[in-house]
């Protein structure tokens, strides 16, 4: 039987994120998790670097053509990583 104040496993590690100050870096390192679901696996093998500063992802492409393609769905890239983190972690996307 529960008591009034216990949480659920999610609730505490949401929390636990929250009070550390961790939530932020922790969507960043989860982006990079899934960014082969975000984009699929043939551009994911093409990503050569992926990181996030100052809530912009910078991304190095070895294709050329792959980074052109990026480059025109960029806002669509930018609302399904923030739709997945359920926060705005990503604002715009920088190729490098």
């Amino acid at each position: 039987m529960r008591k009034a104040n216990d949480k659920t496993l999610k609730d505490a590690i949401a929390q636990m994120l929250q009070v550390y100050k961790i939530k932020r870096r922790f969507d960043e390192t989860a982006i990079a998790a899934h960014w082969p679901d975000l984009v699929g696996k043939s551009v994911a093998n093409r990503t050569k670097e992926l990181f996030i500063r100052d809530r912009k992802l910078f991304l190095k492409i070895e294709s050329s053509v792959i980074k052109n393609e990026l480059m025109l769905i960029r806002s669509q890239i930018i609302q399904k990583i923030n739709e997945e983190a359920g926060d705005v972690i990503v604002q715009e996307i920088i190729f490098l």
